[in-house]
């Protein structure tokens, strides 16, 4: 099939098959699997314009909501920090848009961009399932360690079978908010977090995902779980909701760069038929990721994002020097 807006040509259900597959597994670290399938569009479909970040963006929006539901319906939406991420993002994304169309409309200066945010992403995932940093987060350690033994629990008494749900401490209870610190409980655990270094952390984000065609929680998923030491099993949801609405505004930003005269050049009007087909992909696929998370080790879902991040993001760099 030939898709005029991008210039591609593929059979149609390639998109949705890669887009399944990729979010299948990127979403049980509450990531939509889009800052995966930038790369697949631009080095196997040949999508090489500023308009494969938007129609990136549109694949967020189809995709996320299966995962999103799920998650809301399990009680394992840590809101406060949605809304600051969702928030903090959403100035940052309009800025990132406009730099990708006024300053990185040449591909091979994109791809390098591409590869240095994903090094980061590969390198802080695969640093995550070392030794030296799974004995400093213990707590995170002894919330997977309950995890696990519920669900063998939950299968003996299923005669083996994979039982859907988790008890009703396993809900995510918000215990305070203010300005200055947010905290709560998650399954007898209370965590926190510091307001204003997540509010600047997604402002940053926003910026590099406006450019990049992603909604940001595939870098604020690893920090927030890394550095602040909130377990991925109540960060996973809060931040595919900040990655979905985050979009949809990129989406739109995209959408009125290109009625200007500089969009219209640049080419940045986004493949709706395209992204969609790629979205219907997702959509099934994260919400088998948010279901398959409870049944998979957190280290395990760290280590195949990481060595694929980071073999992605060396090849991306190797290219813009060769």
């Amino acid at each position: 099939m030939h898709f005029p807006v991008s210039g591609v040509d593929v059979f149609p259900l390639i998109p949705p098959l890669a887009a399944f597959l990729v979010s299948s597994v990127t979403a049980s670290a509450g990531v939509s699997g889009a800052f995966l399938l930038l790369p697949f569009m631009v080095s196997v479909l040949g999508f090489t314009t500023p308009a494969v970040s938007p129609t990136n963006l549109i694949y967020n929006i189809v995709a996320i909501p299966g995962g999103l539901a799920r998650y809301i319906r399990e009680g394992r939406m840590a809101w406060p920090l949605t809304w600051v991420v969702v928030i903090a993002t959403l100035p940052g994304v309009f800025v990132g848009a406009w730099i990708r169309v006024r300053y990185l409309p040449d591909p091979k200066a994109f791809k390098l961009f591409v590869g240095l945010v994903l090094l980061y992403l590969g390198v802080r995932l695969l640093y995550e399932t070392t030794g030296r940093y799974l004995k400093s987060k213990e707590k995170t350690q002894n919330l997977e360690k309950k995890f696990r033994e519920r669900v063998q629990q939950i299968k003996s008494e299923s005669a083996g079978r994979i039982a859907a749900g988790l008890p009703p401490e396993a809900v995510v209870k918000t215990r305070s908010v203010s300005l200055c610190k947010i905290e709560y409980d998650f399954w007898g655990e209370t965590f926190s977090f510091s307001t204003p270094v997540v509010f600047t952390l997604a402002l940053v984000v926003g910026l590099i995902g406006g450019i990049y065609g992603i909604g940001g929680g595939a870098i604020i998923a690893p920090f927030v779980v890394s550095v602040l030491g909130l377990p991925v099993y109540t960060v996973a949801g809060a931040a595919l909701a900040g990655t979905f609405l985050t979009s949809i505004a990129g989406v739109v930003v995209y959408h009125l760069l290109s009625l200007t005269a500089a969009g219209a050049r640049a080419g940045v009007s986004p493949d709706w038929f395209l992204g969609a087909l790629f979205g219907v992909g997702g959509f099934l696929g994260t919400y088998f990721g948010a279901y398959l998370q409870k049944y998979l080790p957190d280290r395990l879902i760290r280590g195949i994002l990481g060595s694929l991040v980071t073999f992605l993001a060396v090849s991306y760099i190797l290219q813009y020097f060769i």
